[in-house]
């Protein structure tokens, strides 16, 4: 019941950010046409790209919560990182486009209104802040959400240059201080989505996690009486929480099924040390030709 009031609360949460970034993403778009800020209307599509973001998170979150059947073995709980994978690389495309027309702008500079530009930066402000506050517990416990959460974040975090960037029109006329605003918006963009985008990939191509040491796994397993070596290991993640694994492993002798299953359990106690707690394990005399740990098909 805990775990259905959490997962509720924050389906909740996302609700209402999404109608908060909503009436953000309007307020600017409008407010930049008038005003003629190029960092307002960066600003603006960022946070369209929230109300996206955290649309695909709603969406994956039901999403990997569907059960296993005969077409899907494992579910859908690689939608999630599917999300966090499309929110990531968003982020990425805004920030080209938005490096493209903040370099124009700098060589063609126009004239701002930098007051309509105070008010709706610290509107949005206000607004994405609530947005991170509301979004904080579950950002810690899933990736999907954390793609979600830093979105929010880092839109907070560019409506606040932008409203320095209004400070500085309004008051010292520093009209070229808009577009540089907006390329300071898009580097950011891309150095906080990187690694959010490169974990993703590696998840969805299916690599090893960096926090599983093969090496010392294949020697805790072969430390075992009877063992004679690991291969054909294969470790990847479903998603950033659920790392499978699968080997081959050669037996001195020919064992019974029930002492194989002992086995098993001292395997499966090695596995967990590493978090790892779905496995498959083959057990062989001489079946396989090739004996490397891991094997080049």
């Amino acid at each position: 019941m805990a775990h259905q009031h959490q997962h509720n609360s924050g389906t909740k949460n996302i609700g209402i950010t999404i109608l908060l970034n909503i009436g953000i993403t309007i307020a600017q778009i409008i407010g930049g046409i008038i005003s003629g800020s190029m960092a307002l209307l960066s600003d603006a599509t960022h946070n369209f790209s929230d109300v996206l973001a955290l649309l695909i998170s709603y969406i994956a979150q039901k999403l990997s919560a569907k059960k296993s059947t005969i077409e899907r073995t494992f579910g859908l709980r690689r939608a999630e990182i599917m999300a966090s994978f499309i929110n990531s690389a968003t982020l990425l495309g805004i920030s080209v486009a938005l490096i493209i027309g903040a370099t124009e702008r700098l060589f063609n500079p126009v004239e701002i209104k930098g007051t309509l530009v105070i008010y709706l930066a610290g509107l949005s402000i206000l607004l994405n802040g609530l947005s991170v506050l509301l979004l904080k517990k579950e950002a810690k416990e899933s990736m999907n959400m954390r793609s979600a959460y830093l979105h929010l974040f880092t839109d907070m975090l560019t409506s606040i240059a932008v409203l320095l960037g209004g400070f500085a029109i309004k008051y010292w006329a520093w009209y070229w201080f808009d577009p540089v605003i907006s390329l300071g918006i898009a580097v950011y963009l891309i150095y906080s989505s990187w690694s959010l985008f490169a974990e993703s990939v590696k998840i969805i191509m299916q690599y090893a996690p960096k926090s599983v040491d093969i090496k010392k796994i294949e020697q805790k397993i072969c430390e075992l009486d009877g063992i004679k070596n690991v291969h054909h290991l294969h470790i990847w993640q479903l998603n950033d929480k659920e790392i499978m694994l699968e080997a081959h492993i050669d037996f001195y002798e020919d064992i019974k099924i029930t002492q194989f299953e002992k086995k098993l359990a001292s395997i499966e106690s090695i596995l967990k040390d590493f978090n790892i707690h779905h496995f498959n394990i083959q057990p062989e005399l001489s079946f396989c030709s090739g004996k490397d740990l891991i094997h080049q098909d």
